[in-house]
């Protein structure tokens, strides 16, 4: 085991899990969404509505380093011209319909078998994630069985605090049982994911990054990881079990 680090805190989006855009799940997703809203509008053009406008709700989030309920996000940036009394009772399953209006999210490339593994050798297994909703990332983990695998799970939308604010991970440290300078985080962002991880003081971070973004990438002290990957199986590298298994 890597000297020092008991815990593996993963991020999901373009780290554990990967963007497909399937348009047929899609389109299904913005005709369910104008439905519980009860809006005669065509689905495509409101999706397209709401996309801007959840971009200006974004841009609040991340200067805020806040993420809003549901409820709020809904009556107050994305459907503000509905009853807001209606709307926040659907906040919860809006935001599930919206992030499906986005595309499909499929675990990487070994990444159940690498949990797994990861587990089977010892590690305290989290997840601490920037997500809207509440709904979706319960429902995955027991659908997808990785449930028995994470003891420490954290999003911003159940939080309240967005990364890169230290705060989340310390949350999240806390909840495993485990202390930060004992903690390691593996993340997509050479940005907020190195920051936070540092400021919260975490032992280790590591970036999983495509060899074409890492040439794009401009590294300095301040976000220079201490481990970058390409692939989600070398945390198998990263991170050794005592008889060093690995996958093919």
């Amino acid at each position: 085991m890597t000297p020092d680090i008991e815990a593996i805190f993963l991020d999901l989006g373009n780290t554990l899990r990967m963007l497909v855009k399937d348009q047929a799940h899609m389109t299904r997703a913005k005709q369910e969404i104008t439905r519980l809203i009860g809006t005669d509008e065509d689905p495509q053009v409101f999706s397209e509505k709401l996309n801007a406008r959840y971009k200006i709700y974004r841009k609040w989030a991340f200067e805020n380093l806040t993420e809003a309920p549901e409820a709020e996000m809904w009556t107050r940036w994305l459907a503000p011209e509905f009853p807001a009394e209606k709307i926040a009772k659907l906040g919860g399953e809006l935001t599930y319909q919206f992030r499906q209006s986005m595309g499909r999210r499929v675990v990487v490339d070994k990444g159940k078998e690498v949990v797994v593994e990861l587990h089977r050798r010892g590690y305290t297994l989290g997840i601490i994630s920037n997500l809207i909703g509440t709904r979706e990332i319960p429902d995955w983990l027991e659908a997808d069985g990785f449930s028995p695998y994470f003891k420490s799970i954290l999003l911003s939308s159940v939080f309240g605090k967005r990364k890169p604010d230290p705060s989340i991970y310390l949350e999240a440290a806390h909840r495993a049982g485990v202390k930060p300078i004992n903690c390691a985080y593996v993340g997509d962002n050479l940005e907020r994911d190195v920051t936070g991880t540092r400021g919260a003081g975490f032992g280790m971070v590591v970036i999983m990054i495509s060899e074409e973004d890492l040439t794009k990438a401009t590294i300095t002290d301040e976000n220079r990881p201490d481990v970058l990957i390409h692939k989600f199986n070398q945390l198998l590298d990263v991170f050794p079990g005592p008889d060093q298994v690995q996958l093919a």
